[in-house]
């Protein structure tokens, strides 16, 4: 971006490249070109239809193993090269992770289906042991230990409390069942990070490398940093875009924040509202259409709901996030008296639309794709091409052009090497972020292998509908809790998937819609990236905005407090998802944008004028009212909140009362 200093960009690459060892020599070149090989697969694939489940998964799961011994150090003290450890493990791995598809696809398995034999269990192990530690590589300990817990659970299940007691399963049938079936590592998640995720991972990142994300970006500052409060408005606009594609709240934080939380701390926020500000919507990009940082895939695969009805029914509730957020920045600087950028300051969004207007022709063919019912791999898979082509300057392309007409050999070289190494340069990228998310996603199937095995997900169901005691809205408060712990420190996908298996057949059971309910829990595995004491999101923007982590993960969720009250509203609410009648879907968007803006205003203090603690009270509760259906509790709601707006208008002394700039 031209106007980002350089000291943002170094603070941007510290930030992205921390976990990652630092490599040269043969293992950068292996590392590159596994990178490259893999994404041009992936990319080929989704174009071109994908083999076998036991092919493709194995495939993808080895791209990813190599990557992960080659990048990730085992220790902090060893981010320096390879080790020769490392280089023995993926010795050892790779034949083991690639056992599967030979033994399914060559071998004799399906003939001993149910008696395998000591290949197999020993090449199982290897493969279970090395999930486990590139995942804790990749992600931290949180993912591997609640693995193990439910590993040990599957063995050790005739020493469990009732009611999860069974009577325990041998080593051998735990190995065969995860490695040998695809009820296990080899499951959904996996297939889907080997079809959907991966290849929209790699889109982003070639989004990311030829500059059109950091278009996007410029764009929406130059529309938001006129107003009040700009650029926090700006952060909020280009992490629910950015983060909806490359499906990480962390790597979003990193590379948006490094941009936007410097400009908002010069415009007078304070250091960790400015953070909490960049984590809150990084993290919320993951429930925006049309990606949802790949969730929607699992989803749909999951429940068997189509892809798009999966994306429209996200829709208003995802507007509704990021409104709430969009509207708590304006209220905190209204508050504070902050103003917006001075126009000579920022980039024109008419002139950025002029020139670059062509960069939004890959995502309009993305939707309009999706939305006529084609695959979403083919339609990254077009989008991918797309970007490619207008990624290319006109001047380069005429450049190009002539030096072909004239026969400029030199010329066409350079360029054409220009090319290709922006393309090696975004599949690098591309699978350096699908590491973690595939990792994740393979762990997360032994969780959904040992669920499924010792059949906890309905002993959990019947756990939370007998403390609940049948009442829903305690059944719900439950599941909350367990969709925030359980997803503390877990990828998105891993997070849901987890949460798939065990919170959302409990509130299906006690009539919840099945889409309102997978839904439920998505959002808050999603708000878990905010949610003391792991919060890695917030992490992340504090060491940007060097402000103490802990004050601003509470000023994280002071800011999403729409984030815990739009899932309520659309259980209770199912038209918020696009179920019912026109009038009932307007009535019930209205009544939660309404809502959604009386909580950012009682959260932040300021509505017409600076709020009394009466008043934010007031705010508050007209806001949760309005969670229960039923035009009685939306006239109270709306009476309320029109009270207290009604109070401050006809009682404003003079100017609007405003803290102190520096106020937090």
């Amino acid at each position: 971006m031209t106007d980002t200093p350089d000291a943002d960009t170094e603070e941007q690459t510290e930030a992205e490249t921390k976990k990652t060892r630092r490599i040269s020599g043969f293992a950068r070149y292996l590392a590159m070109a596994v990178a490259v090989i893999a994404g041009t697969y992936h990319i080929y694939t989704a174009g071109f239809g994908t083999p076998g489940a036991f092919i493709n998964r194995p495939l993808h799961l080895a791209f990813v193993t190599i990557l992960a011994f080659l990048l990730f150090p085992a220790r902090e003290k060893d981010n320096e090269g390879v080790p020769w450890y490392d280089w023995l493990l993926l010795l050892i791995s790779i034949p083991s992770v690639l056992y599967i598809a030979y033994a399914i696809e060559f071998g004799t398995l399906a003939e001993r289906s149910g008696d395998p034999v000591m290949a197999d269990l020993v090449f199982g192990a290897v493969t279970i042991l090395v999930v486990l530690e590139i995942t804790r590589r990749a992600t931290g300990r949180a993912l591997p230990i609640i693995a193990g817990s439910f590993l040990a659970y599957a063995y050790w299940g005739r020493l469990m409390p009732q009611p999860i007691i069974h009577r325990g399963y041998s080593i051998e049938r735990i190995i065969s069942h995860t490695y040998l079936t695809t009820e296990g590592i080899f499951g959904i998640p996996l297939g889907v990070s080997a079809t959907f995720v991966v290849v929209f991972i790699i889109l982003g990142a070639f989004l990311e490398v030829t500059g059109i994300g950091d278009w996007f970006i410029d764009l929406a500052y130059g529309a938001t940093g006129r107003t009040t409060g700009g650029p926090a408005k700006t952060s909020v606009m280009a992490s629910g875009f950015l983060a909806s594609l490359n499906g990480s709240a962390v790597a979003n934080t990193a590379t948006t924040g490094a941009f936007t939380i410097p400009l908002m701390k010069r415009t007078g926020f304070k250091s960790r509202y400015a953070a909490a500000v960049e984590s809150a919507a990084s993290s919320g990009g993951q429930i925006m259409p049309p990606v949802m940082g790949a969730g929607a895939f699992i989803m749909s695969s999951w429940t068997g709901i189509s892809y798009v009805t999966i994306i429209a029914a996200a829709s208003i509730p995802a507007l509704l996030y990021f409104l709430s957020i969009g509207a708590a920045v304006h209220f905190r600087a209204k508050k504070q008296g902050l103003e917006g950028v001075d126009a000579e300051d920022l980039p024109d969004p008419w002139h950025l639309l002029k020139t670059g207007a062509h960069f939004l022709i890959p995502l309009i063919l993305l939707v309009y794709m999706l939305v006529q019912g084609n695959s979403a791999m083919k339609a990254a898979f077009y989008a991918i091409m797309l970007t490619l082509v207008v990624a290319i300057p006109l001047s380069t392309a005429k450049e190009f052009v002539g030096a072909l007409t004239k026969g400029d050999t030199s010329t066409v070289t350079r360029l054409g090497r220009n090319a290709i190494e922006m393309a090696i340069a975004a599949l690098e990228r591309g699978m350096r972020m699908t590491i973690v998310v595939a990792a994740a996603c393979a762990t997360a199937g032994l969780v959904v292998g040992m669920v499924t095995l010792t059949g906890l997900g309905l002993k959990f169901s019947t756990l939370i509908t007998s403390a609940s005691g049948g009442v829903l809205i305690i059944a719900l408060i439950l599941t909350m809790l367990t969709s925030i712990i359980l997803g503390m420190g877990l990828p998105t996908t891993a997070a849901y998937v987890v949460l798939a298996a065990l919170g959302a057949p409990a509130l299906t059971a006690m009539g919840v819609e099945l889409l309102a309910a997978h839904l439920f829990i998505f959002y808050f595995g999603i708000i878990s990236a905010i949610t003391p004491p792991i919060m890695l999101a917030v992490f992340t923007a504090s060491g940007i905005a060097e402000s103490d982590p802990w004050k601003t993960g509470f000023t994280a969720l002071n800011l999403a407090a729409a984030g815990f009250l739009v899932p309520y509203m659309f259980v209770y609410g199912p038209q918020l998802l696009l179920i019912g009648s026109t009038t009932e879907i307007v009535i019930g968007a209205t009544s939660g944008i309404i809502g959604v803006l009386a909580l950012s205003a009682g959260t932040q203090g300021f509505l017409y004028t600076a709020a009394s603690y009466l008043e934010r009270t007031a705010l508050i509760i007209g806001a949760v009212v309005l969670i229960a259906p039923g035009l009685t509790t939306d006239i109270v709601g709306f009476a309320i909140i029109a009270a207290v707006l009604l109070k401050q208008y006809t009682l404003n002394k003079g100017p609007k009362a405003t803290a102190p700039a520096g106020a937090d």
